[in-house]
C-alpha cells in the first residue's frame, strides 16, 4: 500500500497519539485501538475536540503557534518532536524558548577531555563556562578555582586585571566579545536573561557600559586568538566556535595551537599540573 504523504502533519500527530498511554493520564475505559482519543488530546490541549480532529484529517487551514504549543504539550513531545511539528504545521521551527544549563553530558565532557593540547570550553548563551578541559585550565583560566557565579567570560574579562593583562589587544578583543555576546543571547532567546548580567558589567565597567550601547552584533565563527601566557610566554591560537546540536543554549569553543611546539608545551604544562 503506497503511503499518504499529503498530510504529514495529521499522520504525526496521529502515531505520537497512539504511543501514548491512556491509563498514565488517568483515561481509563475500553479501547479498540492503542494510545489516547482525539478528544483527550483535545482535552489536554485545551483546544476543541473539533479542531484537533480538522488537524488530524488536514482541514480547517493553519494552526497558531499557540495551538501547535498547546498540543506539543498535552502529546508530551520532545523539543526535536516539538520543532518537528512546528515544521509541518507553520513551515518553520518554534521561536527558541531559553532554558538554564547545569551541566554538560557526561559525553560532552569526554569529548572535551579528548583534546588534550587544545584548550576547549562549553558555554551558555550567558556566556558562562559550563564545561572545560584540562588545557583550558591551564591556557586560558582554571575555572574550576573559581565561585561558580564568577565562570562567566564577560565578567572575567571586564572585572579581571590578569585576564586583561593576558590579552594582546584587549580593546579590539572586548568590542567582539561584547557583539558576539549579544548576538548569542538573542539567537538562544534569553534576551531577558542577560539583563540582569548586563545591568551589573554596565556599573562596574565604563567600558562594558560604552561597549554594549554601541549595539554591535558579531558572530564568533573562526579566528585567531593571541595570549601572553605567564608560564607559555606570547602563544597564538586558532579559535573554532560550534553550536551544540539541539541545544541553542549552548556553544562550544575550541582553541588550536597555531603549530606544534606550541601544543607539546601545553601538552607539558598540563602534565605538570596533574
Amino acid at each position: 500500500m503506497p503511503i499518504n504523504t499529503g498530510n504529514s502533519l495529521g499522520a504525526f500527530l496521529k502515531d505520537r497519539r497512539n504511543r501514548l498511554d491512556p491509563a498514565t493520564f488517568g483515561f481509563s475505559g475500553r479501547r479498540r485501538t492503542p494510545g489516547l482519543r482525539r478528544e483527550e488530546v483535545a482535552q489536554r490541549a485545551n483546544i476543541s475536540p473539533t479542531w484537533y480532529t480538522w488537524l488530524e484529517q488536514g482541514r480547517g487551514g493553519s494552526p497558531s503557534s499557540d495551538v501547535l504549543n498547546r498540543i506539543a504539550t498535552g502529546l508530551m513531545l520532545t523539543e526535536p518532536e516539538r520543532e518537528h511539528l512546528f515544521m509541518l504545521g507553520l513551515g518553520r521551527p518554534p521561536e527558541v524558548r531559553y532554558r538554564t544549563t547545569e551541566g554538560v553530558t557526561p559525553r560532552l565532557q569526554r569529548l572535551l577531555d579528548s583534546l588534550d593540547a587544545s584548550p576547549a570550553l562549553i558555554k551558555t548563551a550567558t556566556w558562562d563556562v559550563v564545561a572545560w578541559n584540562r588545557a583550558a585550565a591551564v591556557v586560558l583560566t582554571d575555572y574550576g578555582a573559581l565561585p561558580v557565579e564568577q565562570r562567566n567570560i564577560l565578567r572575567l574579562l571586564f572585572g579581571n586585571p590578569a585576564i586583561r593583562a593576558s590579552q594582546h589587544d584587549w580593546e579590539n578583543l572586548a568590542r567582539f566579545v561584547v557583539g558576539a555576546f549579544r548576538a548569542d543571547a538573542a539567537r538562544a532567546g534569553a534576551v531577558s536573561e542577560v539583563s540582569e548580567l548586563v545591568d551589573e558589567l554596565c556599573k562596574v565597567s565604563s567600558e562594558f557600559e560604552a561597549l554594549w550601547l554601541e549595539n554591535n552584533v558579531h558572530v564568533q565563527g573562526e579566528g585567531l586568538k593571541h595570549l601572553r601566557h605567564p608560564k607559555l610566554g606570547p602563544i597564538e591560537l586558532e579559535y573554532s566556535a560550534f553550536a551544540v546540536d539541539g541545544r541553542p543554549d549552548l556553544g562550544l569553543v575550541i582553541y588550536t595551537p597555531a603549530d606544534r611546539s606550541v601544543a607539546d608545551r601545553i601538552r607539558s604544562l598540563v602534565i605538570q599540573q596533574l
